[in-house]
């Protein structure tokens, strides 16, 4: 297959999957595919929900169209797979998105055609778990009838900066011919350039550790905040001194929630475990990370009672649930781990985000985000997402919240030290 005869076809139009179809619609025609018939109907109006791409973008690709009927599939002959790879409540990695999307594709699969997957995986899932299925469902041969290709996905929800086009994109085939394709495809997009890696494991690898690194260096940071703050040291002015070295990482302890750091190490240690190694860094790293919101409450629940607060039967605030500022992605959001955790002590919650979509916070997590909080009515605050509508009110503006006594909570450093009354 040469490069002009590529026909393609993104399947899942999420966070990942629209903006590169969008990009490729300014370029080449290309099919947006979702099984979400809502989905489609909202991205034809020229909306998208997740506020990852503009109507305006929208209208600029002028070669994308979208379907969620299968058939319409069969007409492409390259595929990008970018579904959903989360994690089941025993933090074991869920390929069931990817599964389906490969049955769908095993049904209209043609010799010569090219699956190549986006999602986030251990080393080994594409060529181990999801080439089977295409094999079984389209009755072909892989790497003689079809190939497969791998580049893993770098998008970064809410950040308007570093977009799928100027962040630089590691790509994969199955056979070097099949490796030239794909990266000769995805270079037709990516001003930031390419890097073509020498095997699909390498490159699921190579995505897997990026947000593991992050994630070990969150938790080595979350794990000072806590040594800190028992020395009564101020977290923040340490990580700013130590900072004006040139080599010092500027890594900020909070939650660590989202789509890829708080999930994407489970992928490579669920491998790791899998052929006889356990791996302990990486696991304790999650497990302090994961602690966090049971002890940002344990703090708020000793300051209310210093003050002489009544805990029980107190009233919070949560500002934010979105997993990241300026974004409503609300998925693996750690914020959740808060409200659910001053429940424990019945205290009611209100949780405040002008970002989020009410019904995907009932769906999701069966919280109702209250659509303004009254004045006057806190007794504990937590600023848990720095959102630009909160960092914009300004202090006075949010202790004005709370009842003459009360308790801030910073805990993504948006005031002043000097303005709140606790931080990480």
């Amino acid at each position: 297959m040469q490069i002009e005869d590529v026909k393609l076809a993104i399947v899942g139009l999420g966070y990942v999957g629209l903006p590169l179809a969008v990009e490729f619609g300014k370029k080449r025609s290309v099919l947006g595919f979702d099984i979400n018939t809502r989905r489609i109907a909202e991205l034809k109006e020229g909306k998208d929900h997740t506020l990852e791409v503009s109507s305006e973008e929208l209208a600029e690709a002028k070669q994308l169209d979208f379907s969620s009927e299968h058939e319409a599939l069969a007409q492409a002959n390259v595929f990008i797979v970018t579904v959903p790879t989360p994690i089941d409540e025993y933090k074991q990695p869920d390929l069931t998105p990817l599964i389906r999307a490969s049955e769908t594709i095993g049904k209209i699969l043609k010799r010569g055609d090219i699956v190549i997957y986006e999602s986030t995986v251990y080393p080994g899932a594409t060529e181990e778990d999801c080439v089977p299925v295409l094999e079984r469902v389209s009755g072909l041969r892989f790497n003689e009838d079809f190939y497969a290709g791998y580049s893993p996905e770098r998008i970064n929800p809410g950040d308007k900066e570093h977009r799928v086009s100027t962040i630089k994109k590691v790509t994969s085939g199955s056979t070097p011919e099949v490796a030239d394709l794909v990266n000769a495809l995805y270079s037709q997009i990516i001003v930031a350039g390419t890097h073509k890696a020498p095997s699909i494991r390498v490159a699921e690898a190579a995505k897997v550790i990026e947000n593991t690194q992050r994630d070990v260096n969150i938790a080595l940071i979350n794990e000072l905040a806590l040594i800190f703050n028992r020395m009564g040291i101020d977290t923040q002015a340490v990580l700013e001194a130590a900072g004006t070295k040139w080599n010092f990482l500027p890594f900020r302890p909070g939650l660590v929630g989202g789509h890829c750091i708080g999930v994407d190490p489970y992928y490579l240690t669920h491998k790791a475990q899998s052929i006889g190694y356990h791996p302990e860094i990486i696991l304790a790293g999650r497990r302090l990370n994961d602690s966090m919101g049971g002890y940002v409450v344990s703090q708020l629940v000793k300051a209310m009672t210093k003050r002489r607060i009544q805990v029980q039967g107190s009233k919070v605030l949560v500002m934010g649930l979105a997993f990241k500022e300026n974004c409503p992605d609300l998925r693996n959001t750690r914020v959740v781990d808060i409200v659910r955790e001053l429940g424990e002590y019945n205290i009611a919650v209100d949780v405040f985000d002008p970002w989020v979509d009410t019904e995907e916070a009932r769906h999701e997590y069966g919280i109702t985000p209250i659509s303004k909080p009254e004045a006057g009515t806190y007794d504990g605050i937590v600023l848990a997402v720095s959102h630009k509508q909160f960092v914009d009110m300004g202090v006075k503006a949010i202790r004005a919240l709370g009842k003459p006594e009360h308790v801030l909570y910073d805990l993504k450093y948006a005031l002043a030290a000097d303005e709140s009354d606790l931080r990480l």
